[in-house]
């Protein structure tokens, strides 16, 4: 799996570790991240979908994320 940097204000690293640990919903920082950024991939297909600026592939797919959120 590749590696990357990246630079973010402590404010945002100290929200992000309230979510990591023993207490957390997080294994580790990693898995937050990667999680936060699926999540907001998803929700930018799904305005992608509405909006109609999808190609036939990553439509479908948002679409039945669409309609995983709406049950």
């Amino acid at each position: 799996m590749p590696k990357i940097s990246v630079e973010i204000p402590a404010e945002l690293l100290a929200d992000l570790d309230e979510h990591v640990g023993d207490d957390g919903k997080f294994v580790n920082r990693s898995d937050a991240v990667r999680a936060s950024i699926r999540k907001n991939l998803d929700l930018l297909d799904e305005i992608d979908a509405r909006h109609d600026r999808l190609d036939g592939d990553s439509a479908s797919a948002a679409a039945g994320a669409a309609e995983e959120t709406d049950e």
